[in-house]
């Protein structure tokens, strides 16, 4: 077998995430149900390896990543790894930085169509994961969000870069600086995602979405999204650099520090008593 064809999904060992191909198709599934699909750095390994080898699998024409389980899609980055690793040492988070980079990058330069399924809560990095595929479907049910203003975590990779692009300058503002729920219903309006179905008909309606891509002409299609990625690779290309510099040297920032730490302590943050110990440190920031 040539090395660039792929391997079967049995060969890979995957621990984190679920790996499926056939008919046509490749299947991955974030597998970490108890803390709700959340990215630490071992699932963005296993999923940039996933991609890999649907990408150069001649026999995989369209990708669909989910999660596993009714409760999340993705949460984005694992806050209890932020904890345990970062705050303690924020110059490692630039190490993160560069898998969660190359990851991305990976997805989006796939060559191939791809879908994410979205089952349950899509959360900061978790809807810049949809947002890197070509096209989504949503259960009714599910909300979309994010948290950076609200508890310090990334907000800059990804979702400043690209929901201007899908939903307009407005409402990205909306989304990022208010870290409201945004429901299905309005998802699908705003056009952050292209379909919203009830939840017992998710899977059909992946699956007829999937089966209209494969029957495209593949070179086609490659050159297709390639050219459609323009906006979004500028963009990207242009701050993510300054961003994940930016995210390492901001880590170890006060505010940074009682935001990760109060989401792990189940607490709320008393804004007002935050802003105003920042505003009395006599050293500025």
């Amino acid at each position: 077998m040539s090395a660039y064809r792929g391997k079967p999904a049995s060969e890979f060992r995957f621990r984190n995430i679920k790996y499926e191909k056939g008919d046509w198709r490749a299947t991955v599934t974030i597998n970490r149900p108890a803390v709700y699909n959340c990215l630490d750095i071992a699932t963005l390994r296993e999923l940039g390896g996933a991609f890999e080898d649907a990408a150069w699998d001649d026999r995989v024409a369209v990708l669909v990543i989910t999660g596993a389980g009714n409760r999340a899609f993705c949460t984005g980055a694992d806050m209890k790894e932020w904890n345990r690793d970062f705050l303690r040492k924020p110059g490692d988070f630039y190490k993160w930085m560069g898998v969660f980079i190359e990851t991305f990058d990976r997805l989006r330069n796939l060559g191939k169509p791809t879908i994410a399924r979205l089952n349950g809560m899509v959360v900061g990095g978790g809807n810049e994961l949809q947002m890197s595929c070509d096209l989504a479907v949503a259960a009714d049910d599910v909300v979309i969000r994010h948290a950076g203003t609200s508890r310090g975590s990334v907000p800059a990779a990804g979702a400043t870069q690209w929901l201007p692009l899908i939903v307009g300058d407005r409402r990205a503002r909306e989304i990022l600086l208010l870290n409201e729920a945004i429901p299905a219903r309005k998802a699908l309006a705003w056009g952050l995602v292209n379909q919203v179905v009830p939840r017992k008909r998710l899977d059909r309606a992946v699956d007829a979405l999937a089966e209209k891509l494969v029957d495209k002409l593949p070179e086609c299609t490659r050159y297709t999204k390639q050219q459609l990625n323009f906006w979004r690779d500028f963009s990207w290309a242009m701050t993510i650099g300054h961003a994940r510099d930016w995210l390492t040297i901001h880590t170890g920032a006060e505010e940074i520090v009682e935001g990760i730490r109060a989401f792990n302590e189940k607490r709320e943050i008393d804004y007002r008593k935050l802003r105003s110990r920042m505003a009395n440190d006599d050293r500025g920031h």
